[in-house]
C-alpha cells in the first residue's frame, strides 16, 4: 500500500505554516456536521478504525497541499480531556482575540499588552487539555508537485476516526485551493514554452491567501511572483515595478516614472509600463533612449477594449488589434530593433491563459515574458475523502472502493 522509505523528499517545515491550532482544534473552522460525528462517537466511546482515501476527479493534476495537510493533522488530531471547558476557554479565547484587535487598530499599548498576556493564558489553558493522538493514526501520502491521476488516492488516513473526524472540510479545501494554483500554473508554464512566467494573482484574492498561493505556484513553475508573502515558504522576494497610478504621479509621464524608479531602485531591472497613453511604440522608444542601457524591459498592459494608436491605421479588423495584441508586440519589438534596443524585453499581460499563450508561441510573436493573473484562480479541482475500509476489511458506500496506491509514502 506505502512506500515506507524514510526521508524520500523534504516536507515543508510547520514554521511555514500561521495555523490556528485552537480553532482547528475545537471545530471552528470546520463543517458543523463532522464536528458533531466526531464527539458522537467520542461520547459513544466508539473506536471505529476506519482508512479514509482522498482523491479527485481531474486528469493530469498537479497536486499541492499535502505538506499543509500533514501539519493540520499533526497539530489537530486528537480531542479534549473536558469539552465543556475547553469550548468554555476558547469562547474567551475568541472573545479576547477581537479585544486585541480593538486594542491595536486603537493603539492603546497598556490594554493590548494585558490581553495579549490574557490569551496567551487561555492558549496554555486548552493546550492542557489537549491529547494529542496523532501518532495514533498513520498517513500515507504522495508528495506536492507529483502529477495526480483522476480517481488517483493522493493521500490515505488510518485510525481512529474520532480524532481526526473534525479536519475533513479543512483539509479538502486546502488540497482543492493548492492543487488548482499548482496545476494551472503548471498548464501557463507549458504554454509559455521555456519562457518566464509571472504569477500576479495578488489583485484578485484575499491577501491571507498569498503565502501558500505563491507556493503553489512555484511548484507549478512560475519563474517569479507579485508579493513577498507568495515567496515566503520557499526563501524568495516577491517582484515588480510601475503601476499605472505612479504614472498619474508624475503628470502622466511614463518614462520619467521609469527614471524615477530606475534611480531608487537601480538594483532592480527596471521595466517601463508602456501602455498609458495608449502608444506603446512611441512610449517604449522613449524610455528606451531615456534610460540608455539601463532598461531592462517594456510591458504592454493595453486593455481589452482598446486599440493602441501604434495600430489605428492597420488594415485589419479592431478584434484583431484591441489589447495586447499580435499586431502590436511585433510593431513593438520591430520598432525596437531599429532603434538598436534589440536587448529590451517585452513583457505581456492582461487575459492571457494557456490557450492564448500558445497561439502566440504557435505564431512566433515575439514576447520574451507573460504575467498572468485571473486565469490562474478559474477551475474546480474539488477533492473527495471517502471512508473505505473499517478495522482493515473493505467497507465504503455503493460506487466507492478501496484504491491502494503504490506510490504513497508513509509520513514518519
Amino acid at each position: 500500500m506505502v512506500n515506507e522509505k524514510q526521508g524520500a523528499a523534504v516536507r515543508l517545515d510547520a514554521s511555514n505554516f500561521d495555523l490556528p491550532v485552537h480553532e482547528l482544534r475545537t471545530g471552528y473552522r470546520s463543517a458543523v456536521y463532522f464536528w458533531r460525528a466526531k464527539r458522537i462517537l467520542e461520547m459513544e466511546g466508539r473506536v471505529a478504525r476506519i482508512t479514509h482515501q482522498v482523491f479527485q476527479k481531474n486528469e493530469n493534476v498537479r497536486l499541492c497541499g499535502t505538506d499543509e495537510v500533514i501539519q493540520i493533522l499533526r497539530c489537530a488530531t486528537g480531542g479534549y480531556s473536558d469539552y465543556a471547558e475547553a469550548n468554555r476557554l476558547f469562547e474567551r479565547y475568541v472573545q479576547v482575540k477581537k479585544a486585541m484587535n480593538r486594542q491595536a487598530h486603537a493603539r492603546n499599548e497598556v490594554e493590548f499588552r494585558a490581553l495579549v498576556d490574557e490569551r496567551f493564558d487561555f492558549s496554555m489553558q486548552l493546550d492542557r487539555l489537549w491529547i494529542d493522538r496523532f501518532d495514533e493514526i498513520e498517513v500515507d501520502s504522495l508528495q506536492d508537485g507529483d502529477t495526480l491521476a483522476a480517481l488517483e488516492t493522493a493521500m490515505l488516513f488510518e485510525g481512529d476516526y474520532a480524532q481526526f473526524a473534525h479536519l475533513e472540510s479543512v483539509y479538502l479545501g486546502v488540497l482543492a485551493r493548492r492543487t488548482k494554483i499548482c496545476t494551472n500554473c503548471a498548464d501557463v508554464v507549458a504554454a509559455a514554452a521555456g519562457k518566464p512566467v509571472l504569477f500576479f494573482t495578488d489583485r484578485f484574492d484575499h491577501f491571507w491567501l498569498q503565502d501558500g498561493d505563491g507556493y503553489a505556484a512555484h511548484l507549478g513553475g512560475v519563474s517569479s511572483v507579485a508579493s513577498n508573502a507568495m515567496a515566503s515558504w520557499y526563501g524568495e522576494k516577491g517582484i515588480g515595478t510601475i503601476p499605472h497610478a505612479m504614472i498619474v504621479s508624475y503628470e502622466g509621464d511614463s518614462v520619467k516614472a521609469a527614471r524615477k524608479f530606475n534611480d531608487h531602485f537601480p538594483e532592480v531591472n527596471t521595466i517601463a509600463l508602456v501602455d498609458f497613453d495608449n502608444n506603446c511604440v512611441d512610449t517604449a522608444l522613449a524610455a528606451a533612449r531615456e534610460l540608455d542601457g539601463q532598461l531592462w524591459g517594456v510591458r504592454l498592459d493595453t486593455a481589452s477594449n482598446l486599440v493602441d494608436g501604434s495600430l489605428q491605421q492597420l488594415a485589419l479588423p479592431d478584434r484583431d488589434k484591441a489589447g495586447v495584441s499580435a499586431p502590436l508586440v511585433e510593431m513593438v519589438r520591430a520598432a525596437l530593433d531599429k532603434a538598436g534596443f534589440g536587448h529590451v524585453k517585452i513583457i505581456v499581460s492582461g487575459g492571457f491563459n494557456p490557450e492564448r499563450i500558445a497561439r502566440f508561441e504557435a505564431d512566433q510573436v515575439p514576447v520574451d515574458v507573460y504575467a498572468v493573473g485571473s486565469w490562474i484562480l478559474s477551475g474546480q479541482f474539488d477533492f473527495t475523502a471517502d471512508a473505505v475500509r473499517l478495522d482493515g476489511r473493505n467497507l465504503a458506500k455503493v460506487g466507492r472502493t478501496f484504491r491502494p496506491n503504490a506510490r504513497l509514502e508513509r509520513v514518519v
